[in-house]
């Protein structure tokens, strides 16, 4: 009896094996089809008081999570944030913003306290603190220590419109830190883990250096307003 049951044993154990298998690979595979998808939120970051480039009442709003001392941030700035810009920020379709992370503790705070610095003293100024800072990381051993006081001083030295006592006062004061904890509560609260963070309205870009799924995500977001 035994001898004869064997085969169909075989076969039940291999039909089980084999249906274990295909479960296995569905759920893979929708495993990674959620991973690959775009998150979404119900809102968009608030940008109030924050420094943002472009019309007021543009339709769309990008926001860019970003770290002086990322080198993909720097990376972003040098190739996708232009040709970003030019598309459209000046054609009045979206407006532009930053916010502080802090992922590279001290130096990254005091770039952002800076930053936040020059932004309340002139925000005029702003955007070319903002690029020449970025300018100043160095393309090699980025975990040097770079963000100092005096670079930063030597920064806005060679930008008009900055007050090199006031900057320096507001540095060592700490007068703007409420400004940098909030952008640190933002990152918080959208689940920001990567730099840069791309956001077109309410959608986080899984890519940021893929320039079509920004552009598309823009267009969605026109469309819809």
């Amino acid at each position: 009896m035994k001898s004869e049951k064997s085969p169909f044993k075989f076969v039940v154990v291999v039909t089980l094996l084999i249906v274990a298998l295909i479960i296995a690979l569905v759920v893979i595979n929708n495993s990674n089809s959620e991973s690959n998808e775009e998150k979404t939120f119900d809102k968009q970051p608030p940008i109030e008081g924050q420094p943002t480039l472009g019309d007021s009442d543009a339709p769309v709003t990008i926001v860019e999570f970003g770290d002086f001392k990322c080198p993909a941030c720097k990376a972003w700035g040098k190739n996708i944030y232009p040709q970003l810009i030019s598309d459209y920020v000046d054609t009045g379709k979206v407006k532009f913003s930053f916010i502080n992370v802090l992922f590279h503790g001290e130096e990254s705070q005091l770039g952002s306290l800076a930053a936040e610095s020059v932004y309340k003293q002139n925000p005029d100024a702003y955007w070319d603190f903002h690029k020449a800072l970025f300018k100043e990381q160095p393309s090699e051993n980025h975990n040097s220590s770079w963000i100092t006081t005096e670079k930063i001083l030597e920064v806005a030295d060679e930008i008009s419109g900055i007050d090199r006592d006031k900057l320096l006062s507001a540095i060592e004061s700490n007068s703007y830190m409420d400004e940098v904890n909030k952008d640190t509560e933002l990152v918080n609260e959208f689940e920001v883990e990567l730099t840069p963070t791309i956001m077109v309205d309410g959608t986080m870009i899984e890519d940021p250096f893929d320039y079509d799924a920004i552009t598309n995500a823009i267009e969605n977001a026109l469309e819809e307003n």
